[in-house]
């Protein structure tokens, strides 16, 4: 009866160490899903700068419908001013955001805050009154959007 017990709490004691270890594993190496694809989340602490009006165009390139207006309420409520919305272009997988005005800084703050399917490029283009280009590819998940009956 005793060994019973003991052999329990042995095995207990493993699956906690187990979980732990997994755990601390996960959180080192960003969690990577069966395919080996690590999913990172987007930055929630970035910003546009304050002070600073960013003029941004959101091109939708996949065939999800409202994608674009997902990714302008998430820019906005991060501070950018989207002035343009559309949808167009060759499809894409990866999502490309462009700096358009030779901020390359602010073309990164937008990739990080759509997270993981983004990067970021520079192409300056003064013909364009825009500080930044983004073409959501169809790899982009936007945000949960709380209840609104």
């Amino acid at each position: 009866m005793m060994r019973g017990r003991i052999a329990l709490a042995a095995l207990l004691a493993g699956l906690v160490l187990f979980g732990a270890a997994y755990a601390t594993n996960a959180r080192r190496h960003g969690g990577e899903d069966a395919n080996g694809v690590t999913e990172r989340a987007p930055d929630k602490s970035a910003m546009a700068p304050p002070g600073m009006r960013v003029r941004v165009q959101v091109i939708n390139t996949t065939r999800t419908r409202g994608l674009a207006t997902r990714a302008t309420r998430l820019l906005r409520d991060r501070g950018f001013d989207v002035v343009e919305v559309a949808t167009g272009g060759p499809l894409r997988d990866t999502s490309l955001v462009l700096d358009r005005s030779g901020n390359p800084a602010w073309a990164a703050t937008v990739a990080r805050i759509l997270g993981p399917a983004a990067r970021s490029e520079s192409r300056p283009d003064s013909s364009h009154y825009l500080d930044v280009t983004v073409l959501l590819g169809s790899a982009w998940r936007p945000p949960a959007q709380p209840l609104d009956p």
